[in-house]
């Protein structure tokens, strides 16, 4: 009862300022200032909107100076170049026409201010102008559509065959990685084999799963200057895979295997170096909300120089799949005898 008083209580008072304005209007009517009190009126509020113009206008394009260099992060890939590119045309674009608009808006709005004895003239229709102002918008949104375009679609075009593989698998809510061997291929999955153990459900049957091994618990690794193909899907619901430095994103579907391929310039140390940061590192965060672990799902992206690399694969291709799922076996020894002289020629092709 108290809320519904209290709603009632401020509709009421509402409603009497109303009416109050209402009364103040008319008395003004009647006394003939009417007119006068409205000409006053619109030259405060003409001469504001300049005012608020000129400070927010210079408040506007100090802010954008001062957050220029954080609007985007240092790039760490090849085609990121042509990323950024786009962004500051796009925002060259959008930044003229919001300028320009916004002159113009607030300059009529104090040139147009009400007068006495002046009157808007009825203009209903032009059609120069109306081409004009649909013509050059539309021009100007094909090219940027086209060079995005054109972007994306060399961005997603085939990895080249010596493409470093790395799996990643988004689950609730961590990301685990896994590495093919020698032969680059990656060995077979099957949900049905999903278990604590097997995450990933490697069917041991499948030859190529005999020396697939996984990246790190927290990280995982790739070469600088190789391209370095990310074959990525879900385990449980929709995921996303954001690595911000190196512009790469791309959705994690359940039941649709999705990839994505880029080429890294800058190792984690260079960054670190470039940034100021000695405790710089790479992340791969998921972007689609996915729970309530959401916010905590992520891990790290090494980026190593070549021969780091070729190391960081000798001694983690030690670690296969079927040596670990298997229990350490004469087969499983077998396989981690051949997976090692397979991860020696996978770290020499790279």
């Amino acid at each position: 009862m108290i809320t519904i008083a209290v709603a009632l209580s401020i509709i009421l008072l509402l409603v009497t300022l109303y009416l109050l304005f209402r009364i103040q209007i008319l008395a003004s009517i009647f006394k003939g200032s009417y007119r006068r009190d409205v000409g006053k009126s619109n030259k405060v509020n003409a001469v504001l909107l300049l005012v608020f113009f000129f400070v927010m206008g210079g408040l506007f394009i100090w802010s954008f100076m001062d957050a220029k260099e954080d609007m985007i992060l240092p790039n760490a890939s090849v085609h990121g170049i042509d990323i950024d590119q786009m962004f500051w045309l796009t925002m060259a674009v959008i930044g003229i026409v919001f300028v320009i608009t916004h002159i113009l808006l607030f300059v009529y709005s104090y040139k147009y201010q009400h007068q006495d004895g002046k009157r808007a003239y009825f203009y209903p229709h032009n059609n120069k102008i109306e081409i004009i102002w649909t013509v050059i918008p539309a021009v100007v949104m094909a090219l940027l559509v086209f060079s995005g375009w054109k972007t994306w679609a060399k961005i997603t075009s085939p990895a080249p065959q010596d493409a470093v593989v790395v799996e990643i698998m988004g689950k609730q809510f961590n990301w685990l990685t896994r590495y093919p061997g020698a032969d680059n291929k990656l060995g077979v999955v099957k949900h049905t084999l999903i278990t604590a153990e097997n995450e990933f459900g490697i069917d041991l049957t499948d030859q190529n799963s005999a020396d697939d091994f996984p990246g790190e618990p927290s990280a995982f690794h790739v070469p600088k200057g190789t391209p370095v193909l990310l074959k990525i899907r879900s385990r449980d619901v929709i995921h996303s895979v954001f690595l911000p430095h190196f512009r790469v994103k791309m959705d994690a579907v359940p039941g649709m295997p999705t990839s994505f391929w880029f080429i890294p310039t800058k190792t984690t140390a260079e960054m670190q170096t470039e940034t100021g940061n000695p405790d710089f590192q790479y992340e791969l965060a998921c972007t689609e909300v996915c729970g309530r672990g959401h916010f905590a799902m992520k891990t790290i992206l090494v980026v190593d120089e070549p021969e780091e690399y070729k190391k960081w694969v000798e001694a983690q291709s030690k670690k296969t799949f079927a040596t670990t799922l298997q229990g350490g076996g004469s087969d499983s020894a077998a396989v981690a005898v051949n997976s090692e002289a397979g991860a020696a020629s996978l770290a020499t092709k790279q």
